[in-house]
């Protein structure tokens, strides 16, 4: 029965510090201080860490940065494609053009003015500058 089960050994008591006796009166502790007393809890200093850092309003912590685009020249471009092909993330990612997401394209890409254009290709998806635009629209490509 659960009620007649007794240990083995008996229960070793605890020490009781700073009572008097053959310890004296402070017993292994020392003098003072916060190790001295009663009851004493000590600081983690994980907590402190934490109190360091700056409060933010809001949710507590700062907004991920925004993801920039990659970014492709109108030179690298005029090389690796032919006259009437689609030029999209998924086609520059395929000719290794820009990086991507391991297996993915990248979600967003930008074309630049560097370089001239003589073919005329479609462009579907991008981000362009002001002067790849006007590049694209005088070498007879289209932005869809």
């Amino acid at each position: 029965m659960i009620h007649q089960i007794k240990p083995l050994h008996k229960r070793k008591k605890e020490k009781r510090i700073g009572r008097g006796g053959k310890r004296g009166t402070y017993s292994g502790r020392g003098i003072k201080g916060q190790k001295a007393r009663a009851g004493r809890k000590i600081k983690s200093e994980i907590k402190e860490l934490i109190l360091r850092f700056p409060k933010l309003r809001g949710l507590g912590f700062k907004k991920p940065p925004k993801e920039k685009p990659e970014i492709v020249n109108l030179k690298k471009i005029e090389e690796k494609f032919n006259e009437g092909e689609i030029v999209s993330p998924q086609t520059l990612f395929e000719k290794g053009m820009v990086e991507g997401e391991g297996k993915k394209p990248p979600k967003k890409v930008k074309i630049l003015g560097e370089g001239n254009l003589t073919k005329k290709l479609i462009f579907k998806d991008c981000l362009f500058s002001e002067s790849a635009r006007q590049k694209i629209i005088e070498a007879g490509g289209k932005i869809e």
